[in-house]
């Protein structure tokens, strides 16, 4: 019994680290971009996206933060984490393909990776139960 409470603080200890880490990324980022700072317009048309991208994708970060991190929505919680994989996932092979060197890259990967280890160690009043 002791042992299992252990390793459910654990888990949530290791949740809200990464998932605070996340999130300060994705607002971060989210602000980067709502304010068209010069160096993410230059890293969003090189890698061949319109600038009003950065504008959709600022708005659609900072939501999916707060829906994250209050309490319920279940639901909107996997709209957010699936929203956060596609748009990281797509910023990794986005960097690839145009051959942008690993230092450019590593900032898509390292959000990547936060978003996938918050949803992996989310604690179960945080997911949809799903009864057979």
């Amino acid at each position: 019994m002791e042992t299992q409470k252990t390793s459910e603080k654990r888990t949530k200890i290791i949740y809200w680290i990464f998932t605070l880490w996340m999130a300060l990324g994705m607002v971060s980022t989210a602000i980067v971009q709502l304010m068209k700072n010069k160096d993410e317009l230059a890293n969003f048309t090189n890698l061949g996206y319109p600038s009003y991208l950065m504008t959709i994708l600022g708005i659609c970060k900072l939501l999916g933060v707060i829906i994250i991190l209050i309490p319920g929505r279940l639901l909107l919680k996997e709209w957010a984490y699936a929203g956060f994989f596609f748009v990281m996932s797509g910023a990794v092979v986005s960097h690839l393909i145009i051959g942008d060197p690993a230092g450019r890259t590593l900032p898509a990967v390292l959000l990547l990776a936060l978003v996938l280890i918050s949803w992996y160690f989310r604690p179960s009043n945080r997911k949809i139960s799903v009864t057979p």
